[in-house]
């Protein structure tokens, strides 16, 4: 029997090759294309700092105050401590806020008062006027439960001396035959109520727009406790007050 010499059997792999092609090969790493991109930096090179953010520069407007509210801060406060011994500059009275008031009673056959109205307390006071409704049903006025029957506004702050300056400077001397308003209109606790027979003394009401004349209610309210507190204070303020005989 012959045998073929040129089949001869292929030798085995070795341990360390038959590993090496039963492991899967390796996905690459998504940070290393990253990592490889970046430019190597000298040894002796530091990284320069990040830039501080710029701040920019808002500009704030400073209104001056009110002339009667720095004539109160300045001058008013310190006579009144002076004149009625206060311990402390927070015991001086100073006003609080101030109404505006007008009744609609017509508002029940004339619907369009509930629009004149509000737009010239709006006018008058710089600010929105809202509508009073009725609490209690009245068989004899003929008002309903929640009927509109007036109009009003409060003002605070700024806007409320404001209007005081332009009352006592502008619209009281408007006033035909004008002798001062009444001293006893105190309530008994420094608050004072002005009772006006028309909006017309306001100089910013267009006369255009009046379909009648309506008078409004004044009502300043202070933090004085007696009524010659509020109404030194509101003397010094400017407040043309009648004289005693003509009171």
């Amino acid at each position: 029997m012959t045998t073929d010499t040129n089949n001869e059997a292929a030798p085995e792999p070795s341990t360390q090759e038959a590993k090496a092609a039963s492991e899967k090969p390796k996905r690459p790493s998504a940070k290393a294309p990253a990592r490889a991109t970046r430019a190597a930096k000298p040894a002796g090179e530091q990284a320069s700092p990040a830039a501080p953010p710029k701040r920019v520069k808002q500009t704030v407007e400073v209104r001056p105050l009110p002339r009667l509210m720095a004539r109160y801060r300045s001058e008013i406060r310190g006579q009144l401590i002076n004149e009625f011994g206060y311990t402390s500059p927070m015991q001086a009275p100073e006003v609080t806020r101030v109404v505006l008031n007008i009744g609609l009673g017509e508002a029940l056959t004339n619907a369009r008062a509930l629009e004149v109205a509000p737009a010239h307390l709006a006018v008058i006071s710089g600010q929105k006027a809202v509508i009073t409704k009725a609490r209690l049903s009245i068989a004899g006025f003929k008002v309903r439960e929640g009927q509109a029957i007036g109009t009003m506004v409060t003002m605070r702050g700024r806007r409320m001396y404001e209007f005081l300056d332009r009352l006592i400077s502008m619209a009281l001397p408007r006033i035909r035959d004008f002798r001062g308003v009444p001293r006893k209109s105190f309530d008994g606790n420094g608050n004072f109520s002005l009772g006006l027979r028309e909006q017309l003394v306001f100089p910013e009401i267009d006369y255009g727009t009046v379909d009648r004349v309506r008078g409004l209610q004044v009502a300043i309210v202070t933090s004085a406790r007696t009524d010659p507190e509020g109404f030194r204070l509101l003397e010094l303020m400017g407040m043309p007050f009648a004289r005693p005989e003509a009171a």
